[in-house]
């Protein structure tokens, strides 16, 4: 398998919350009017009203990453604070709007709340997401079947929107749109392609930029994209999903091949780290039965520590996962 590259970028969804009421507040064109991109990040509106995106650049180093996330929130911040506004990093709002949170003014946005009716009027899911590059989409595809079966447990790291009884309300939420989880596995881009495509004639998503699935190919960018993660409370834990996330993916371009995984228990695995998070049982997906999560996530740690310690990150992601746990 080629070389993966080095880069590494990260999404980062937000949550306006007016600061009287503790209420998400649709917002978003007010405070994204008041930021610039820069050339190390780029800012966005979100479906929701009620979020704003910043998008890093790509970075070679993780330190480089972080002083960029760290800007990225702070500008934001300023920006929301100007109109007596918080910027909320978690996966679901404690306090939800009570207003319409999805415009009809944009196009695509009208046609995605067309297609899903009320299972997107109130959705404001926010999460982290983890863009790593890769030399080409066939590299690409074999690096999705790699991380499959550690989706699941980079979701129970992240899990920060408790709500009735779920640590990931956030993926929960998720779930109700078709398609979402982990992908199958796919021989070649075409395949992948054409599973996309697919999708699209069935009329389940609204175009091929649109897929529900914690890692896909960038529909935009030459990489993997990783999509399982809660919004990151602090920079250190986005910093921590992207150590972890190109690391999983440099393993993989190292062409080791893991055992095979069933569909239907990544989905119990996925379930199952949304409901638990760390402070509970994980479905370990080869041995098909309850695990620790922490145990899991230690198997991680292990099985990525040779890319993490050519880069020179292991002790990095090591402090970081105690903080976690």
């Amino acid at each position: 398998m080629p070389q993966c590259a080095d880069t590494v970028g990260v999404e980062e969804e937000f949550l306006l919350v007016d600061t009287a009421s503790g209420r998400t507040t649709v917002r978003a064109d007010a405070v994204l009017a008041r930021v610039a991109d820069t050339d190390l990040t780029k800012f966005h509106a979100e479906l929701a009203g009620t979020q704003v995106e910043a998008a890093t650049g790509p970075c070679t180093s993780v330190a480089a990453l972080g002083d960029a996330l760290r800007l990225a929130r702070k500008t934001l911040s300023e920006a929301a604070a100007e109109l007596g506004l918080g910027l909320l990093s978690r996966g679901t709002p404690p306090k939800p709007s009570k207003q319409p949170i999805v415009s009809r003014s944009n196009p695509r946005f009208r046609r995605v709340l067309d297609t899903y009716a009320g299972v997107v009027e109130h959705y404001e899911a926010s999460g982290c997401h983890v863009h790593v590059g890769v030399p080409d989409r066939e590299t690409g595809v074999r690096v999705l079947n790699h991380v499959r079966p550690w989706l699941p447990t980079l979701l129970a790291l992240s899990a920060n929107s408790p709500d009735r009884g779920y640590a990931s309300w956030r993926m929960v939420q998720q779930s109700r749109f078709p398609g979402s989880g982990v992908a199958p596995e796919f021989a070649t881009a075409a395949e992948y392609d054409a599973a996309v495509a697919r999708l699209v004639a069935c009329g389940t998503i609204v175009d091929t930029a649109q897929t529900f699935w914690l890692a896909r190919l960038s529909p935009k960018l030459p990489t993997v994209e990783f999509r399982c993660a809660d919004a990151a409370e602090t920079v250190e834990d986005a910093v921590l999903q992207a150590a972890l996330s190109r690391a999983l993916v440099h393993t993989a371009c190292q062409g080791d091949k893991l055992p095979p995984v069933r569909d239907d228990v990544c989905a119990a695995a996925v379930w199952t780290a949304s409901r638990y998070g760390l402070d509970g049982p994980a479905v370990d997906p080869w041995h098909e039965r309850r695990v620790p999560a922490t145990a899991l996530l230690e198997r991680l740690v292990e099985h990525v520590t040779p890319a993490l310690a050519g880069r020179g990150e292991l002790d990095l992601v090591h402090e970081l996962v105690q903080r976690r746990v």
